[in-house]
């Protein structure tokens, strides 16, 4: 059997004359892109110019919505209804669908960001008013959430496609959440750790949490956060690494 993975990563970020990520590296070795909306980060310009990149570079377009939070990049948690969370992902996906329409291309999936997605990860109310939002936008677009999480589970209540998503350079607690990043160890900085962490998902669907448990996850796509300061040697090395383990590296 052929092992075939997407391989995402979040791009699209800089703001006005504020630079932020290595767009351009990481674009060559991903196969799936999470463009930010303007809420978190990013800017109607820089939608712009990071769909038209994408489609360049034929690499599958998805929505990156989030809290309004650009000062806080969209990280720290607000209290919001369903129904708020419902018209900020309307909101911010259809303003990069229209970009991406405007470009001859189209979105393929959503991925919330940062406080929103690990908010949705684990309320289950938030996630079916996340779901619900997408199914309405487009019922064709694959939602992206945190693998085996309260949002996975809502997309497949929505009937709409849902992508299992597993974390390049995050650490994992026992129960299969993400580290919070306020602890020391929630972001693996050395890129041979997380290559390592890499290949176990994409070839086992296995991760070792941060207190040393065997996590099973099932993983659809692996995400390499485009605001590392090695972003671009990190794309090309992981990308390189699942190719050596027999892994074909494919949108979803």
């Amino acid at each position: 059997m052929t092992l075939r993975i997407d391989l995402n990563a979040d791009i699209g970020e800089s703001y006005g004359a504020w630079r932020m990520g290595h767009d351009a590296e990481v674009l060559r070795e991903v196969s799936s892109v999470n463009v930010a909306c303007g809420f978190h980060a990013g800017d109607p310009s820089t939608m712009r110019a990071t769909v038209r990149a994408a489609i360049t570079h034929g690499v599958a377009i998805g929505a990156h919505p989030s809290l309004p939070d650009l000062q806080g990049f969209g990280r720290r948690e607000m209290a919001i209804s369903p129904d708020d969370a419902y018209a900020l992902v309307v909101y911010q996906t259809g303003a990069l669908a229209g970009f991406a329409a405007a470009a001859g291309g189209r979105l393929a999936h959503v991925k919330p960001h940062g406080a929103l997605y690990n908010m949705a990860a684990r309320d289950p109310a938030l996630a079916d008013a996340i779901a619900a939002a997408v199914h309405d936008v487009d019922r064709r677009l694959i939602l992206v959430g945190l693998a085996a999480s309260a949002l996975t589970e809502a997309a497949s209540r929505a009937g709409i496609p849902v992508a299992h998503e597993v974390f390049a350079d995050r650490r994992y607690e026992a129960d299969g959440s993400l580290t919070p990043r306020s602890h020391p160890d929630a972001v693996i900085h050395d890129l041979d750790i997380a290559i390592v962490q890499v290949v176990a998902l994409a070839t086992r669907g296995e991760v070792t949490t941060r207190t040393g448990e065997r996590l099973r996850l099932a993983a659809d796509t692996i995400c390499l956060h485009g605001d590392r300061p090695d972003a671009g040697l990190a794309a090309q090395r992981i990308r390189s690494a699942l190719t050596e383990a027999g892994v074909t590296v494919a949108p979803l």
